[in-house]
Order: C-alpha cells, then sequence, then structure tokens
C-alpha cells in the first residue's frame, strides 16, 4: 500500500502547541520506505527539541535535501550531523564550496540536476534560478504529484510549471513557504488563477507565504485548504488524505 507522511517540524507557524516555533522551514518525508528531510529549519536547538517531542530519531533520516542557501533553511543541519547520523545532503550546484566542504567532511554531498531521483517516488526539480537559486521537492503518488517548498524564490508558478513538465502528472498538493508576503491583492488574484490553471488540487501554505495570502488560499480552496505550522502531519495513503 502506498504511504506517504509529511511532517512539518519546523515552522514559524503553529499547528502542534507541543513544538517550538521560530523563523524557517523544515519537513520530514516518509513514503516508500525512505525518509528523507527537507530543509533543516534556522538553528538545531529548535529542529532537534521538535523531533524529539514528535518522537523522531535522527538515525532515521537517510537523505537530507536542502532548498537554498538561507539561514533559516540550513540552520539545523550542524547540529543534526552532530547526532552520528550521515545522511546524504542533496544540493543545489550554486552553493558556496565552503559550505560544501564543511559538510562534505561529515556527510555525502550530492549537487542535484533537474528531475534526479533520490529515492523510490522522491525527486527535485533541480535547481531554479531568480534572484536566489532554490530546488523543490517533487513526490510521485498515486493522486498526482506533491510540491514541498522551502521559499519558492523562483517563483511558486514556474516551480508548478518545472514539475508539470519534467513529470507530465496531475498536481495533488503543494505545501510549504510560497514567498508572496509582499504581493498586493492584484498580484495574488493571478497566482491563485494560475494555480487553478495548472489544477493544483490541494494547498498547504506556510512560512513565508504570508498572513494575507495565506487567507487568500483558505478562501479560494475552501475544504482544499490545509492549515500547517510545526507539528502538522499530513498523510496520503491509497488514494487519499
Amino acid at each position: 500500500m502506498e504511504s506517504l507522511a509529511i511532517t512539518v517540524v519546523y515552522d514559524n507557524y503553529s499547528f502542534d502547541r507541543r513544538l517550538k516555533t521560530a523563523w524557517g522551514y523544515s519537513a520530514l518525508v516518509e513514503y516508500q520506505d525512505h525518509t528523507l528531510l527537507f530543509d533543516t529549519g534556522g538553528d538545531s536547538p529548535t529542529l532537534l527539541s521538535n523531533i524529539g517531542i514528535l518522537g523522531i530519531e535522527p538515525g532515521r533520516i537517510e537523505s537530507i535535501v536542502i532548498s537554498h542557501n538561507h539561514l533559516d533553511h540550513t540552520g539545523g543541519l550542524r547540529g543534526l550531523i552532530k547526532t552520528g547520523i550521515h545522511p546524504a545532503v542533496y544540493l543545489p550546484p550554486s552553493f558556496p564550496p565552503r559550505f560544501k566542504r564543511r559538510t562534505g567532511r561529515k556527510t555525502k554531498i550530492i549537487e542535484v540536476s533537474p528531475g534526479q531521483s533520490i529515492s523510490t517516488g522522491l525527486y527535485t526539480t533541480g535547481e531554479m534560478h531568480n534572484r536566489v537559486e532554490e530546488q523543490s521537492l517533487v513526490i510521485k503518488t498515486s493522486r498526482g504529484l506533491v510540491i514541498v517548498t522551502g521559499c519558492a524564490h523562483p517563483g511558486i508558478v514556474k516551480i508548478i510549471e518545472r514539475s508539470k513538465e519534467l513529470f507530465d502528472l496531475p498536481i495533488h498538493l503543494v505545501m510549504g513557504g510560497f514567498h508572496l508576503r509582499s504581493k498586493s491583492m492584484v498580484e495574488m488574484t493571478s497566482i491563485l488563477s494560475d494555480f487553478h490553471r495548472l489544477g493544483v488540487e490541494k494547498v498547504a501554505p506556510s512560512h513565508c507565504t504570508g498572513d494575507q495570502s495565506i487567507a487568500r488560499f483558505a478562501d479560494a480552496y475552501g475544504e482544499d485548504y490545509i492549515q500547517s505550522g510545526a507539528g502538522k502531519i499530513i498523510h496520503i495513503e491509497n488514494g487519499s488524505n
């Protein structure tokens, strides 16, 4: 039976009040017998505290995907690796050489390419460019693609379009930081129109999306809007959420 579980372990929005909140993002993805951590939040004490409260053993993490080189997404990495784990770390090629050398002393570094497979059903968009180079995670499920974004600096719509181009499947869910805090009402109307044009079925925006933009998604998507935040667990199992 296909089973996907995504647990938000670090976010500036709260879902499970037992967990600490801080500016940043990290999500644990468990799929097809593989456990992957997408981003590591802004600091290791908060990250390690939250995964401990959730009962997640660091040793379960087999790979780490870092979306982009901002501290609120990389800050927990060193402390996590100091727990003694040695997961493969997937980075956009543009990451600074110093970061690669420092991390590479402790574990394996893999520079990604578009559509690269990380494990069964788990892929990267590859590095996308804007003012900030960034990759996003794409998960193939029986319901369609699940896209997890860090901050969506290249543009959330462009990330969805890239995912459809790479895998030619419907978009079941887009979640993570959408980087829309500065968008006007007119711009948000256009973005929401693009989401519907691209057939995005469900959304779970958080982190840098912005309160007003999250509210617009909630209004536009109704029952297909998923409230997110630290401690939220999203299940996709045998064709249903």
